[in-house]
């Protein structure tokens, strides 16, 4: 039996729709009122999460990387630590937004990059955790998570399947609720570098586990392959304006394309159908119009033995169809036919004379 997942108030396996993260990051740029407008722009998309990033900067970071200059275009501080606690939010604002995301109802949930993040979010009771492709080799943190007993999802940028086995193989036997995502850490990454195969890979080597997928790529055509691939859970960054100030807007979905994703992903769910070959109502007046039938080719009397000069095919079908051929070459016609005519069985008698029609 395929994995599983139940993240809020969705189910996430083979048998269900593309489970689709906005992944906001800190494309809010520190506004709570931005982060609202993302939030429900992501939900009118149709995404059934949207995710944050959380950070406790003053333990996650050494001294030296927390007070390095930061002076470029992106930046919204004079030193990445500064940058970065523009950027993030507290308790308060979570608590604000979490409560937004159940009025909208829209899963909501963060990455954790660190164990006071985890136990920040944990607090605050969110429905499942986000694991960076950073943080794979951080044991110590996947245990922790792990521990809280809610789904967990991975991605798996950077990492060697080395490096996902030890991840898996130290989740798993704490907490079995696990999604890993296939990834690549380029921002953006080039699409000769997305390697979605593996997500064939990460199904045959972790059955127990729902595979999705994490795109770093420019577009939403990937989704579709990954989700055809076998993945059942896609994360994409979002924004409002790929113009805005910030290291991730650049690659990031706007609404209208995280909109046209969830809808093609929606189509491709649909069109993939169960693996068995049907006939559908839709399709029965166009084969009719493009089939053919077996026609009468010339004048032909009564008692005639009917040969291959005798017979043609022509549009459109509702006569006998043309792999019946065999069985009208040498019959004998029972009544006078005239060119064009369809050929039935009724008309049509066996050598001996008996009809065609009660055999």
């Amino acid at each position: 039996m395929a994995a599983t997942l139940t993240i809020g108030r969705h189910e996430v396996g083979d048998h269900t729709h593309c489970y689709v993260i906005a992944e906001i990051g800190h494309n809010h740029q520190g506004s709570v009122q931005r982060a609202r407008e993302l939030f429900r722009e992501a939900k009118l998309a149709g995404a059934h999460a949207v995710k944050l990033q959380k950070r406790d900067n003053r333990t996650l970071y050494t001294r030296a990387a927390y007070d390095k200059p930061y002076d470029n275009e992106n930046s919204f501080g004079a030193t990445y630590g500064e940058h970065r606690e523009f950027l993030e939010f507290g308790l308060e604002e979570y608590r604000e937004l979490k409560a937004y995301a159940d009025e909208l109802d829209v899963d909501f949930f963060a990455t954790a990059f660190d164990i006071a993040s985890a136990d920040f979010l944990e607090a605050l009771d969110v429905p499942a955790y986000k694991i960076a492709s950073g943080d794979l080799k951080s044991t110590p943190l996947l245990r922790h998570v792990a521990s809280f007993g809610k789904p967990m999802i991975i991605s798996t940028g950077g990492a060697r399947m080395e490096d996902i086995r030890r991840a898996y193989e130290a989740i798993m036997p704490i907490n079995p609720q696990l999604c890993i995502l296939q990834c690549t850490a380029g921002y953006p990454a080039a699409f000769e570098e997305l390697d979605l195969r593996v997500i064939e890979q990460y199904r045959r080597e972790f059955p127990d586990a729902v595979v999705g997928f994490s795109g770093h790529d420019n577009g939403i055509a990937m989704a579709v392959a990954a989700f055809v691939l076998g993945a059942r859970v896609v994360e994409k960054h979002f924004t409002l304006n790929r113009a805005m100030k910030g290291t991730d807007h650049a690659f990031s979905l706007e609404p209208v394309g995280l909109r046209k994703m969830v809808r093609d992903l929606e189509r491709t769910a649909k069109a993939l159908g169960n693996g068995t070959k049907k006939v559908y109502e839709s399709e029965r007046a166009p084969i009719i119009k493009m089939g053919k039938s077996l026609v009468v080719a010339r004048d032909l009397p009564a008692g005639h033995v009917i040969g291959p000069a005798d017979v043609v095919m022509k549009s459109p079908a509702g006569g006998i169809p043309p792999h019946d051929l065999d069985r009208v070459l040498g019959t004998v016609t029972v009544k006078p036919l005239f060119e064009d005519d369809f050929l039935s069985f009724e008309v049509l008698a066996s050598p001996e004379g008996v009809p065609l029609a009660r055999t």
